[in-house]
């Protein structure tokens, strides 16, 4: 389509999908579990979602945090969305972290996303 790794490739190792997102597990997770929830039209960040897409975002997250509290049982999570290169999207095309925490996966998880953990693959 647009050399856009999201609209190209990753859309084939979906393991969730409604009408306008998927999930893919992350290919340089920092936790067991990590999903990326990835809009399925080539929308830049999440500032560009509409309110039918916020709607359904809503749902597949809920969807992929079942999942996940069933395979991996975690303690709980981290959500975050990086837009624009200046926060560090290195893929200009929306795609949200859902990351699983583990008791102990970090000596103190006091400050979240402050003071997230080694990833367990480098990107």
């Amino acid at each position: 389509m647009n050399d856009c790794l999201f609209c190209d490739i990753m859309m084939e190792s979906k393991v969730l999908e409604n009408k306008f997102f998927y999930a893919v597990f992350d290919r340089y997770p920092v936790n067991l579990g990590h999903l990326l929830i990835i809009s399925k039209k080539h929308i830049p960040d999440l500032f560009c979602l509409d309110e039918a897409e916020f709607k359904h975002l809503y749902g597949i997250i809920n969807q992929a945090k079942e999942m996940l509290d069933m395979k991996y049982k975690p303690a709980g999570y981290n959500i975050g969305v990086n837009c624009g290169d200046s926060a560090g999207q290195t893929i200009l095309h929306f795609h949200l972290h859902i990351i699983p925490r583990y008791k102990n996966d970090v000596e103190n998880p006091r400050g979240g996303i402050r003071n997230i953990k080694k990833p367990l693959e480098y990107y």
